[in-house]
């Protein structure tokens, strides 16, 4: 089906994610060694010809990003200095996506950064998921795949036949998506309005929506501390919700999220695996595999065709 010139290695964010892509694609995963030496610097070696070949590199922004970020760069690297034909990034979570606009005075704009690098050193094309800011992709000056999760996460919750639900944005910027999970579950929505008094923190001030009743569906693009969805479930609990189901693309669960989480008016956190999640976690998460659509969008860029034929709506 495919060209003998198609490679996938992984690196060391996600490596299950990267085998089940390539059993998805019927291929072997590459193999690569990935090592440290004592200082802390990083170490590649292709331990196959990719000469000539059209590279996958499969590589989440997960903990610790800034490792996985410079192992990225090395990889790319080293497949350019092998003489990959085309280097491509399966990155299911771009990091430092929260840092894409300027919202003080002598603030970086670092998702602009981490794009220019990236091609800098030589990647030819970025696949990724539910980015934080749509606009991101026009940092690149290579093509990028926006891929969503939202039909993966919308076909689970209208097989539940969840019970009076309302679709609830946590702010304004997740309304669109959240309006767009309300028409395909045929439910209301409702807004959270917030204040941020620091990073990871916030205060829940105002909710645009009736849900008193009603059976809220938070949807984000990503989850880090918990600390804002416990903060907005209670505040719909105080407005005389029910329990809540809480859906992400992104699981990055920093420092005490999980336990966060297992909250007891939470009915279901619902995620995907474009970032590892530990093994052990409570019963109370499910977590939703990315790797067919990520496979299938290598499929299509290998063989033509359009990605807008991976959702629903053909204008995604």
């Amino acid at each position: 089906m495919f060209s003998d010139k198609l490679r996938i290695f992984s690196g060391s964010s996600n490596p299950k994610l990267a085998q089940q892509i390539s059993e998805e694609l019927d291929l072997p995963l590459g193999k690569i060694k990935l090592s440290r030496f004592k200082s802390g610097e990083i170490y590649v070696h292709y331990e196959e010809t990719i000469r000539n070949c059209d590279v996958f590199i499969v590589q989440s922004f997960s903990h610790p990003i800034n490792d996985h970020f410079v192992e990225l760069l090395v990889m790319i690297d080293a497949a350019k200095r092998a003489s990959a034909r085309t280097v491509n990034i399966i990155m299911p979570y771009y990091g430092y996506a929260r840092q894409e606009r300027k919202a003080a005075p002598r603030e970086p704009i670092s998702a602009k950064m981490l794009a220019d690098v990236l091609t800098t050193v030589g990647a030819n094309r970025v696949i990724t998921i539910d980015l934080h800011a749509p606009a991101i992709q026009g940092f690149f000056n290579i093509p990028v795949d926006h891929l969503t999760a939202l039909d993966l996460i919308s076909d689970y919750l209208k097989a539940k036949d969840i019970k009076n639900p309302v679709v609830v944005s946590p702010d304004a910027g997740r309304a669109s998506t959240a309006e767009k999970l309300a028409n395909y579950l045929d439910s209301p929505f409702a807004i959270m309005i917030k204040k941020r008094p620091a990073h990871n923190e916030s205060i829940i001030t105002h909710v645009i929506g009736d849900v008193t009743g009603q059976t809220p569906i938070i949807i984000e693009d990503l989850i880090d501390t918990g600390t804002t969805i416990v903060n907005v479930v209670e505040g719909l609990k105080e407005r005389g919700a029910e329990d809540v189901y809480v859906c992400a693309t992104h699981p990055l669960f920093s420092g005490p999220a999980l336990q966060r989480l297992d909250h007891p008016n939470i009915k279901e956190v619902i995620v995907t695996d474009s970032i590892s999640l530990p093994e052990k976690h409570s019963d109370r998460f499910t977590v939703l595999s990315v790797a067919p659509m990520l496979a299938e969008a290598t499929r299509i860029i290998m063989q033509g065709g359009s990605i807008s034929t991976l959702f629903k709506n053909a204008g995604v």
